[in-house]
């Protein structure tokens, strides 16, 4: 049969509509909307806007927010008719299978390993990171570290890595919750969000009175702005390139802030778990970006106000240390703070990482019960009816990466994941409502094909504006990904049998 024979819909909906065998549906509209914000908003409000903002876009990198958003939402409203109208776990790889074929769907699939798998093991090699911040560095370097990394301290004492312990623990234990129940996985995301999210407004509200209008003048970084050194006197800035000043650099930093949006596909990961999915799926995919963006939007405003934006040149100051270092240097009345923020980057990391192993496994789910991966993967807790199996060989993988391997390896790959799933899902409404017009569509994507060959194009854009190494790198998991189809995947897919 052909390499593009494509899953029937009909197949795909008895498949989501049988309740006795499949996975339990204990999720509202509520629950997928804290779903989305869990997975948007991590690191990366609080990363990306300063590095955003020192790089390319000064005060601007709220208009980035918004150019971002925009790109965001046109793969959001495609995601939202597909979610609506094909309410099973899987996400890009599931929609892909109907719309493009079985080939397509399973580089998707194999691809957004990429996005949920590493970004999940990257984030919680952070979350370790933060945690020691936070314990004032009191977790040894051999047991917080991999075994490939190492330094020697002011004492003149060799340390050398053995594994990554904190991270190992944290993932541990979102494994066990999630094995649990996703109602109760849904319960903790919910509280986590609401700490992170308080935090976040507070920030906003008490910032707000510390804003020097002198900071947002000028809006734009000039064309003729001098490169900035550091104290060695090497070049860490330089603005002469067009995506460096003036509008763009607002488009430069909306490359940057984009990828503090990843996670609201992950939403759509849930859909055979929703009560009411018609309905639900598409408002808390588009609700939760909405809710992330006008966040996103008023605290760019903040920080740039409270602290001028060549503050963050440094990458010292750029990175992690922004908001704590806006706070304790503008807002000096406000100490306990940026200890705060601090904890709300750890609760942020926490619901990252549980979205994402939800993402992953209930993808494996659906890749399994296709018999494109090995049965085990789809096997469900007699008792939670959640995938179990899965849950452990995910944490196995994941926990393997964290631990031993650091955090920079995976670089970019989540991104081009992320971005890869946009475009093909873009892609694949288009194919849907040409081929298939007469299906019922609960929400429909306005304005096709126009929002979906923008969605795609803007993807495919942010895809080519990564580096080359992260490019190869990627090229080379998906040519693995290949050899897998070919030696096992096409010869059990339950479909050609």
């Amino acid at each position: 049969m052909s390499l593009f024979v494509k899953k029937p819909l009909d197949q795909i909906l008895a498949q989501a509509a049988d309740s006795e065998k499949g996975l339990k549906r204990t999720l509202g509209a509520g629950n997928l909307i804290a779903l989305g914000i869990g997975a948007i908003i991590g690191a990366g409000l609080f990363v990306r806007t300063a590095a955003a903002a020192g790089q390319a876009a000064g005060p601007a990198v709220t208009l980035s927010f918004i150019v971002a958003a925009i790109g965001c939402a046109f793969a959001g409203l495609c995601y939202a008719e597909f979610a609506s109208m094909i309410p099973i776990a899987g996400s890009a790889y599931a929609y892909s299978y109907v719309t493009m074929g079985e080939l397509v769907a399973w580089i998707i699939g194999w691809a957004l390993i990429m996005e949920y798998a590493l970004g999940a093991a990257t984030v919680s090699i952070a979350w370790s990171e933060y945690l020691n911040k936070l314990l004032g560095g009191s977790i040894p370097y051999e047991w917080c570290h991999s075994p490939f990394e190492s330094f020697t301290d002011s004492a003149g004492v060799y340390h050398q890595g053995i594994m990554n312990a904190p991270a190992l623990i944290i993932l541990l234990a979102l494994t066990l919750l999630l094995i649990k129940g996703t109602q109760e996985s849904a319960l903790v995301n919910a509280v986590i969000v609401f700490i992170k999210v308080a935090i976040v407004i507070l920030f906003i509200a008490i910032g707000w009175q510390f804003i020097r209008p002198e900071n947002h003048t000028p809006y734009l970084i000039p064309a003729d702005t001098a490169p900035i050194a550091d104290q060695a006197g090497k070049i860490i800035a330089d603005y002469s390139g067009w995506n460096k000043h003036g509008w763009g650099g607002v488009l430069g930093g909306a490359a940057i802030v984009f990828f503090a949006f990843i996670g609201f596909d992950a939403v759509s990961t849930a859909a055979q778990e929703a009560k009411n999915p018609k309905r639900d799926m598409p408002i808390g995919i588009l609700g939760s970006l909405v809710i992330c963006t006008i966040l996103y939007i008023l605290f760019g405003h903040v920080l740039t106000g409270v602290a001028p934006w060549t503050d963050f040149v440094d990458p010292e100051k750029g990175r992690e240390a922004s908001v704590a270092y806006a706070i304790s240097t503008y807002m000096t009345d406000y100490q306990w703070l940026a200890n705060a923020v601090t904890v709300a980057i750890l609760a942020g990391f926490s619901s990252v990482i549980l979205v994402m192993l939800m993402g992953q496994s209930r993808i494996f789910y659906t890749m399994s019960n296709d018999g494109l991966i090995p049965k085990a993967f789809g096997e469900l807790h007699p008792k939670f009816k959640t995938p179990y199996k899965s849950n452990w060989i995910l944490f196995l993988f994941v926990g393997g990466f964290a631990a031993f391997v650091p955090g920079h390896v995976a670089g970019d790959l989540t991104s081009f994941g992320t971005l890869f799933a946009f475009v093909l899902v873009s892609i694949g409404v288009w194919i849907l409502r040409v081929k298939s017009p007469e299906i019922e569509r609960p929400f429909k994507t306005p304005m096709v094909p126009v929002v979906c060959t923008l969605g795609a194009i803007i993807c495919t854009a942010m895809i080519v504006g990564l580096d080359m190494q992260t490019l190869k790198v990627a090229f080379l998991w998906m040519a693995i990904g290949l050899v897998v189809y070919f030696a096992y995947s096409r010869h059990h897919s339950k479909l050609k049998k």
